[in-house]
């Protein structure tokens, strides 16, 4: 067994906000932009990216994530409008992001970081913004701008929603052909 663990805490999507995510991308690829676009399967809504953890901590961070969600009930969280980080015109990260239930979210996001500080890991510097990662720009070039102009114009996307009452501890395994997610521990929303 390795020593270590690459880990993060997400929410999982449904399969309609999949579909959407992957017309989307199937439209901003026309662009010829250079981008390492997210397979549908591995999408979803990150909540806190804990790095390389040691396999016997795994178990301890479970624990924590789930006394995180615990405290805060199920809620609805709409995924809403594509943009880019740090914007649509210098676009770097490509997104879906929050409509309703964005509060909420950032409320879980909260609880879920400060139960795992108890472990020792970093309180996240900049303000956590729900957001669904469906791709990364390589590098600018032909393309980029007309990228920009086509998430401009997906501003007000309904991507769909969903009910979000489990917080999923996951492992990434870096592989050639992408990332290989598998669940480490499922932590319920309002079990007090």
């Amino acid at each position: 067994m390795k020593h270590t663990v690459r880990t993060f805490a997400a929410v999982e999507i449904n399969a309609a906000i999949r579909g959407t995510a992957e017309k989307l991308i199937e439209s901003l690829s026309q662009t010829g932009a250079d981008v390492k676009w997210v397979a549908p399967r591995n999408m979803h809504l990150t909540l806190k990216f804990l790095g390389e953890v040691p396999s016997k901590e795994i178990p301890r961070v479970c624990e924590s994530v789930a006394r995180g969600a615990a405290k805060v009930e199920p809620f609805e969280f709409e995924v809403r409008g594509a943009g880019a980080f740090p914007s649509a015109a210098r676009p770097r990260t490509l997104w879906l992001g929050a409509g309703s239930g964005e509060e909420a979210m950032i409320v879980l996001h909260g609880h879920v970081e400060k139960a795992l500080m108890k472990l020792g890991f970093r309180k996240e510097q900049r303000r956590f913004h729900p957001h669904l990662t469906i791709g990364r720009v390589r590098r600018g070039g032909p393309g980029v701008e007309q990228l920009g102009e086509l998430l401009k114009q997906q501003a007000d996307l309904e991507a769909g929603k969903i009910t979000v009452s489990y917080v999923v501890v996951f492992s990434s395994e870096l592989d050639r052909s992408g990332p290989i997610y598998q669940t480490l521990g499922r932590a319920k929303l309002g079990a007090t």
